[in-house]
């Protein structure tokens, strides 16, 4: 396990980078999964916009938390599509396999990035990268890297 702690957009953009890194050189079977865990305020969100911005998405990134998924146009040779799941409403992972999880995650042109995982764990695939969030004080997150 790697830990990461941010102080600043900078920080949080560094560690954007090094995720999307391990993602493109990580060994799976269909779509790359990014699994955030953690608190309200632990920087999930930051995180994925951070990452929406590395992958030149034009449209404004915010947690899809009452539309469940939002899907990006990336510009990326590895990935085609970014997918913002955000699972915190979720009361079952079945309600996440309704959107088509089944299909998106077969699929090697997807880059997912799910918050709140922790509410949809059974249906993580095994290669995901997993990432806690952890929130230090107002200026500060820190980040748990497992892989």
């Amino acid at each position: 396990m790697k830990e990461l702690t941010s102080r600043s957009l900078a920080d949080t953009k560094n560690l954007a980078e090094s995720l999307l890194e391990r993602l493109v050189s990580a060994p799976r079977k269909g779509a790359s999964v990014l699994a955030l865990y953690g608190d309200l305020g632990s920087g999930k969100t930051a995180l994925t916009k951070e990452i929406a911005a590395l992958l030149k998405v034009r449209d404004v990134v915010n947690s899809p938390t009452f539309v469940l998924e939002k899907v990006y146009k990336v510009e990326h040779p590895t990935w085609k599509r970014l997918i913002h799941i955000d699972a915190y409403r979720l009361e079952e992972p079945q309600e996440l396999e309704h959107l088509g999880w089944k299909e998106i995650a077969a699929d090697a042109e997807n880059l997912i990035v799910v918050e709140w995982a922790e509410q949809v764990e059974g249906l993580i695939p095994a290669h995901a990268l997993r990432v806690r969030a952890e929130f230090v004080d107002e200026s500060t997150r820190r980040f748990h890297i497992h892989d």
